[in-house]
């Protein structure tokens, strides 16, 4: 499939330079038909500004989307690709580089703005791809704020109160963003092709602005969950069989939020092109925005690749050791279960209880050490909620675990030393050593002092901190009322971790990253989740994950994968089955899960790591590349050529099941770190590399980029309006995005 163009008849800009694209070094797993990133878009005298208040500045997910994309997106704008966010002094310390603009026309720009009462830096992001950011002070210009309240109320009739401080930082970060793309086109020396894509409704005044003023900019607004959405479910609402029903401006009003959503609502509809991040969030935005999205633009992740085919299993085999290690001591006195038959799952993100499935996945656990204790089996579920709360400090006990568990070490290595000696001084004399002397009395009363030091009159604790609201916290209730209380009977045991993980922790040192390479399953059942940066983390890493047909990446990997389970990618129906019926499927994926052997659990992640370039920015940004065109045909139609897509002429593609399902074979023991005895019997025959050889030429290309230049067309095509009315979808997202099945056929 030969690559599209897109190019225009303009000179080049005097900023406008060359980019190479990053050479990549692709490990075997990759997939092949995933080709490098190497469109060759002439984009001379295109301008890009990338607007949201998370640039250099940490608040949520959209911080990770705009920073793990900068570097893709450095490489194809180069010098004409700029940043604009909110100026901290705290993270502007730490994460950017202040210089002097090299652009002509953005150094005048800011040097006009700065003269005109403004306080406007710029510098270098100190991430991956080194963006440039321009960064706004927002309370600088506060003076300005009732009056631009007032030109907001007389332009488009939405008010803000006083008393709303995000919604009146969102009024000063508009207004600024505007002036300050209407202020770069003026100092432009010839007419520009400048490209606004605002993030999030914080930013979406700005879009609004430019619309108003009749700016000369392209306009993208992009919406990662809707305001709306994430407020009505917070309320326990049954909010995707109701969508159709909801009376939006009532139901904003009750919420105190209608100013927010007027501003979201607006900004969706004046964009030229509107996006949002995954199917099911699509449909939100229809229904909530009254717009449906003219492009699907998932989230990706910057995949690293490691030379060596099966390093990421070495790296879950030292995590895992880690998390062995503060396991001994959170349960010493109680360590009667075999933790090399121990499985670890955890859960992560806000704590939010209904919105991210900490309540079904509770429900599901106490389903799970039921039938685990009723069949009698040997393993072991240690599950870990790592979930911030509110804490006054690390709990006594939990601490003494861990410094038992070193008291113990420390024993065992002293008397180790001893014994050491003594062997080796008695097999330097020619004599084997007499075992009843090797330890002495002294030896013995250490030993027995350890070992009474392990004893412990009360439960392992739950919860790994003193929690401020212990008596009507979400979590600490449920388990109360399901009985999970860790106890010796119990196969499911709970630890509750309420603050984020950090390698500098006294408990359990160990940053995220490698806390979820040591684990076995990622457990996500979330109602509302619009992406889901944390199962796509997982699936990055080789580690299998749960997740919901309610969330962005399960969606998304129920479209691209015939059997997902059987690649580790397990998908809780939370769309179209009551709550019961969607623990119950909970429940047997998590009982399925801990019935597989080792061999088993290998293979699984080696399947699951192939995965990852489907999540690789190299891939999912050519959705972004494909909004952007869009609207730069929609804005400059003499330049710049759109056709819209044949939905019925789409080709797609789905991974097939594998060769070798379920996930048992024995043939592979290369791709094992260790091998166990125990799984000697299995005699399925498997091989690693012929599967995922077959895996890599399974992958095809979603869609090719309707954009072109006008000039090269063999036949001349009339250009869309750039004025039409902001708010006409110009395709359906199922037209853009990634399509539906053509499964390829299975070969044994």
């Amino acid at each position: 499939m030969c690559e599209p163009s897109l190019n225009h008849h303009h000179k080049n800009n005097q900023w406008s330079t060359a980019i190479m694209p990053l050479a990549r070094s692709l490990s075997v797993t990759s997939l092949s038909g995933l080709e490098d990133w190497d469109e060759e878009f002439d984009l001379e005298g295109a301008v890009l500004f990338e607007i949201a208040w998370e640039v250099a500045n940490k608040v949520g997910g959209i911080y990770t989307v705009i920073q793990t994309k900068a570097r893709l997106t450095s490489e194809e704008w180069g010098e004409n690709f700029f940043l604009v966010g909110p100026y901290m002094e705290n993270n502007v310390r730490t994460q950017v580089e202040l210089i002097e603009p090299i652009n002509p026309a953005l150094r005048r720009t800011i040097d006009k703005m700065n003269s005109s009462g403004c306080k406007v830096y710029f510098g270098r992001w100190l991430i991956e791809g080194s963006p440039y950011v321009v960064l706004i002070d927002v309370a600088f210009t506060a003076w300005s704020l009732d009056r631009w309240k007032t030109e907001l109320w007389e332009s488009f009739s939405i008010g803000v109160p006083w008393f709303d401080r995000e919604a009146n930082d969102a009024v000063l970060f508009g207004f600024l963003t505007a002036w300050l793309l209407g202020e770069f086109a003026a100092q432009c020396e010839e007419p520009p092709h400048i490209l606004a894509h605002f993030h999030e409704w914080l930013a979406g005044l700005g879009l609004m602005l430019c619309r108003q003023r009749r700016l000369p900019v392209a306009t993208i607004f992009t919406t990662h969950a809707t305001l709306l959405g994430r407020y009505l479910c917070a309320g326990n609402v049954d909010f995707y069989n109701n969508l159709s029903n909801f009376n939006m401006d009532k139901e904003a009003g009750d919420r105190q939020i209608y100013h927010r959503y007027c501003l979201e609502r607006a900004a969706a509809h004046c964009a030229h092109v509107f996006t949002t991040v995954s199917q099911i969030t699509a449909i939100e935005a229809e229904h909530l925005l009254k717009r449906k999205p003219d492009v699907v633009t998932p989230n990706g992740l910057n995949v690293k690749k490691f030379s060596a085919m099966h390093e990421f299993q070495n790296l879950h085999a030292h995590s895992k050791s880690r998390i062995q290690e503060f396991i001994r001591g959170h349960f010493y006195g109680h360590l009667d279960f075999n933790l090399d038959k121990s499985i670890f799952l955890f859960i992560a993100g806000r704590y939010e209880f209904s919105n991210k499935g900490a309540d079904l996945f509770l429900e599901a656990l106490a389903r799970v050490n039921y039938l685990l204790r009723v069949n009698h089996c040997d393993v072991t579920i240690i599950v870990f909620f790592i979930m911030p709360a509110r804490t006054n400090n690390f709990n006594v006990e939990t601490l003494k675990g861990q410094a038992v568990r070193k008291q113990l070490w420390d024993t065992a290595q002293t008397v180790k030393e001893k014994f050491g000696k003594k062997l080796y001084e008695s097999l330097l004399v020619g004599q084997l050593p007499d075992v009843s002397n090797m330890l002495d009395k002294e030896d013995f009363t250490m030993m027995k002092r350890a070992i009474f030091a392990t004893q412990r009159q009360c439960q392992p604790p739950i919860c790994t901190h003193n929690m401020l609201e212990d008596s009507s916290d979400p979590i600490l209730n449920c388990l109360r009322r399901i009985g999970l209380f860790n106890g010796s009977s119990d196969r499911v045991k709970v630890i509750f971790h309420p603050e984020f993980l950090s390698s500098t922790s006294p408990l359990l040192p160990m940053d995220y990253e490698e806390f979820v390479r040591g684990c076995h399953l990622g457990v996500f059942p979330s109602y509302y989740e619009p992406w889901g940066y944390t199962p796509a983390e997982c699936t990055v890493m080789g580690i299998p994950s749960i997740s919901t047909n309610l969330s962005g990446f399960g969606c998304f990997m129920e479209e691209h994968i015939a059997d997902p389970s059987a690649y580790g990618i397990y998908i809780v129906d939370r769309r179209y089955r009551s709550v019961d019926e969607s623990c119950n499927q909970l429940t047997s994926f998590l009982f399925q899960f801990c019935q597989q052997s080792r061999r088993q659990r290998i293979i699984q992640r080696n399947r699951t790591e192939r995965l990852s370039d489907l999540l690789d920015w190299r891939y999912l940004g050519r959705y972004y590349v494909s909004a952007r065109h869009m609207a730069l045909a929609k804005t400059f139609p003499d330049t710049y050529y759109y056709q819209p897509q044949d939905p019925t002429s789409k080709q797609g593609f789905r991974y097939p099941r594998p060769a070798s399902v379920p996930p048992s074979p024995a043939l592979s023991r290369h791709s094992s770190p260790h091998h166990s005895e125990a799984e000697d019997d299995d005699d399925e025959r498997y091989d690693e590399d012929l599967e995922a050889e077959k895996d890599r030429l399974n992958i095809r290309q979603p869609f090719s980029l309707p954009y072109r230049n006008k000039n090269a067309l063999p036949y001349a095509s009339p250009a869309s309006n750039g004025n039409s009315t902001p708010s006409s979808a110009t395709s359906p997202p199922s037209s853009i995005t990634s399509p539906p099945s053509s499964v390829s056929s299975e070969k044994n």
